[in-house]
């Protein structure tokens, strides 16, 4: 067999994100195999992917004294990510997923998981979805139906199941 493809997962601090890594796991890299070398297996590299706001689009346009509150917002934007990195990490682990790369990539999560594609040939972008309707989804823009239509190759939306109360 060649050369292993790359797998790019996106994810952010919500659980529809991690479910999809959690999914992506399972059902590519033999999830929950008692050996440590069950990523060898797969047919591709893992990249997950978190995508760090600046602190000016965080906190958008704040007005007078605006500038003054950037530094708390980059330091909270930084834990975050910081937080979101080391989950993913604590998941692959417990997943015997140990060859693994975690990048985290300040802008805006479209454009990072895009770019990511292109600079590392990626053949799959993996997303999860959070379920918004078509109005929230307008107002706020979706990552998963920006990179269906712009990443330069094949891109999976993990939707989580729905609970029925």
């Amino acid at each position: 067999m060649g050369e292993k493809g790359v797998m790019v997962v996106g994810v952010d601090d919500s659980e529809h994100s991690f479910y999809a890594l959690e999914w992506t796991l399972e059902h590519f890299f033999g999830g929950n195999c008692s050996s440590s070398s069950s990523s060898s297996s797969s047919a591709f590299k893992l990249l997950i992917v978190h995508a760090k706001p600046t602190a000016t689009s965080a906190i958008g346009l704040a007005g007078p004294g605006g500038a003054d509150v950037l530094p708390y917002v980059e330091a909270d934007l930084r834990k975050i990510s910081s937080r979101v990195a080391e989950k993913a990490k604590t998941i692959c682990s417990a997943k015997s997923v140990n060859d693994v790369i975690v990048e985290v990539v300040e802008g805006d999560a479209r454009n990072v998981l895009c770019d990511a594609v292109e600079k590392h040939h990626a053949s799959l972008l993996v997303v999860g979805s959070h379920g918004y309707g078509v109005l929230k989804r307008t107002v706020l823009g979706s990552v998963s139906d920006y990179c269906a239509h712009h990443a330069h190759c094949s891109v999976m939306i993990v939707k989580r199941p729905k609970v029925k109360a």
